[in-house]
């Protein structure tokens, strides 16, 4: 399984975080998060991919901020529509289309969003449109039965390393593409221990 780094906002930390060489991180162009961007993202190494996150945005500012920050994925964590996803979605950009899930969820509702969408990422039902810091039930994840591979979400932290790896032996892991962290390694909002992510990336 590979690596996601969300919610990345300030210079020095991107590098260092980027230093650690994860699959992805993610920056949140969402005017109500903490973490949302406000200034230019320093180049980040080869071989790690750019996600942009969004909430319920415009179609035109997701089309300038892909330009604007060279952003190779876009994922939508509001409300988006399978139409919404055909229209961001094109040979250069792939779409992660976010469902948050507390103890059971209908995957039914992802059928119109599968010619649309490369990956779906599962996160855990909250106040906030994520960051919410506690994990949802993967057992759920049991009933998932799409070919869309997805991103594991939902406060996901060093604590829960034996629990990963048990999931990473089990049949519900088979589409798993990729673990997402955030908030559990945060020292302030945005702001990522690069000691405490070494520490995970070497344990899992």
């Amino acid at each position: 399984m590979k690596l996601k780094v969300c919610g990345m906002k300030y210079k020095a930390n991107i590098n260092a975080i980027a230093a650690l060489k994860p699959d992805y991180m993610g920056f949140v162009f969402y005017e109500n998060s903490t973490r949302y961007v406000t200034e230019k993202i320093p180049q980040i190494p080869e071989g790690i991919t750019k996600v942009g996150v969004f909430v319920n945005a415009r179609l035109e500012a997701v089309q300038k901020a892909i330009l604007e920050y060279d952003l190779e994925v876009v994922q939508l964590h509001g409300t988006e529509s399978p139409e919404y996803c055909q229209a961001v979605k094109n040979d250069a950009i792939k779409i992660i289309k976010v469902f948050s899930i507390k103890n059971q969820f209908d995957f039914n509702k992802l059928t119109p969003y599968e010619p649309h969408t490369d990956y779906f990422l599962f996160d855990t039902k909250g106040p906030n449109p994520g960051g919410n810091g506690f994990c949802f039930d993967w057992d759920v994840l049991k009933n998932y039965n799409s070919e869309t591979p997805y991103f594991l979400s939902g406060g996901i932290g060093i604590k829960d390393i034996e629990k990963l790896k048990t999931f990473k032996e089990s049949k519900i892991a088979e589409k798993c593409h990729a673990v997402d962290v955030n908030s559990k390694f945060e020292l302030q909002p945005a702001y990522k221990d690069p000691i405490k992510l070494k520490s995970f990336i070497q344990k899992l």
